[in-house]
């Protein structure tokens, strides 16, 4: 097909994981309109949950926003033709009322399923397979972002290494601007972004007992809740908390884009979710992720596979280390000593995730491969 075919794309997202599936969509969707310039229109159902991570847009004024269209879910989809391509994001049903004009169209639309990241193994057969949806003989296909070549790689703009390199000299200007004491900008600087945790205890006591400086900055939301049960005094957004040489430093909830200048910012960044994970790996800082908590620990198998995919890149002592680092801090448990022993490690943690997110970076993009697979697709 030409390059012409297949432009107007639209993109349902329904708000589950706070704001992870908003995250992809919105980065997915941007990037699409404004590098490959197909036509979006994403599909929300939870606008002011996009108006967070985006809070320059202007919805009620404007529902464009940087090239792309934001809609909210309605329940009626009378009179609204479907694009040539239409994702569900993270199997979000579409509204009966669409997929009846869908099943109308003279050329069937491209439907996929974006499904969610995981470096599990047996996602390398799953990623572009089809179904026939039963009700109307229309064709799914079923996209699995993941972690090497037979995936569909991760969410990368092309111009991220461009706008790190611009952004370095704005480094100390921007963590002044989120309130970062003048005393701790030479600090070991930590971001906290992660789910209720009781694993926080044990990682509260081995900053306080690091033998040097740390500062911990934690954004507004479920991390800055989770801590403040374990301090002697409330930690409030502008009021920095020092614990010998710890400093705690609440700061409102980020925009999508200064939560990437954060992470770019910080020495080692705790994330979570899908969203944040991935922009971690492209900061090429250490990262320890909190995955999504699912039932019967599913999410444990996740999470081993994917520090095994990471640890190709470290030798085997240190790959120990952060392996159980990982672990304790996903099953609520220690981590005392494995954050002690990862620390001590930081030089030999940098290399490892500087390899892996040079080797992820030659994979391709979620983006690039979408708009690949659309362009065969007749």
């Amino acid at each position: 097909m030409s390059s012409l075919t297949r432009r107007r794309w639209d993109i349902f997202c329904q708000v589950i994981d706070n704001y992870g599936d908003i995250g992809v969509c919105w980065r997915l969707a941007r990037q699409l309109a404004c590098e490959y310039g197909r036509e979006i229109r994403l599909f929300v159902d939870d606008l002011a949950a996009f108006e967070r991570i985006c809070p320059s847009a202007r919805l009620a004024e404007m529902p464009f926003f940087e090239s792309v269209e934001i809609r909210p879910w309605p329940e009626s989809y009378t009179g609204i033709e479907p694009a040539e391509v239409v994702i569900e994001a993270f199997a979000c049903e579409l509204p009966e009322g669409y997929r009846q004009a869908m099943r109308g169209q003279t050329t069937a639309p491209v439907w996929i399923n974006l499904e969610y990241l995981s470096a599990e193994d047996w996602v390398d057969d799953c990623h572009l397979l089809a179904s026939i949806a039963p009700d109307s003989g229309m064709k799914k296909t079923f996209f699995f972002p993941g972690f090497n070549a037979k995936t569909g790689g991760l969410i990368r703009e092309s111009n991220l290494g461009d706008r790190k390199a611009v952004f370095h000299p704005q480094k100390t200007a921007f963590l002044h601007a989120i309130g970062l004491p003048q005393h701790a900008s030479e600090n070991l600087l930590i971001s906290l972004f992660c789910y209720e945790n009781p694993a926080l205890a044990s990682l509260l006591g081995a900053w306080q007992q690091a033998g040097q400086a740390i500062t911990v900055i934690v954004p507004e939301g479920k991390a800055l809740l989770a801590l403040q049960p374990l301090l002697e005094q409330p930690l409030t957004i502008g009021n920095p908390i020092v614990l010998g040489s710890l400093t705690l430093l609440a700061i409102p909830f980020l925009s999508q884009t200064d939560y990437d200048h954060l992470l770019w910012c910080c020495d080692i960044n705790f994330v979570r979710g899908e969203d944040s994970l991935v922009r971690g790996i492209w900061a090429e800082k250490p990262l320890v992720w909190h995955i999504y908590p699912q039932q019967e620990e599913a999410h444990l198998v996740k999470l081993d596979a994917f520090m095994t995919r990471q640890l190709i890149h470290a030798d085997a002592a240190f790959g120990a280390a952060l392996r159980e680092l990982w672990q304790q801090w996903n099953i609520g448990g220690d981590c005392g000593a494995s954050w002690a022993n990862c620390l001590e490690k930081r030089e030999q943690w940098m290399d490892t995730v500087r390899k892996h997110a040079t080797e992820l970076n030659s994979l391709g993009n979620v983006a690039a491969k979408l708009v690949q697979f659309c362009e065969k697709t007749i």
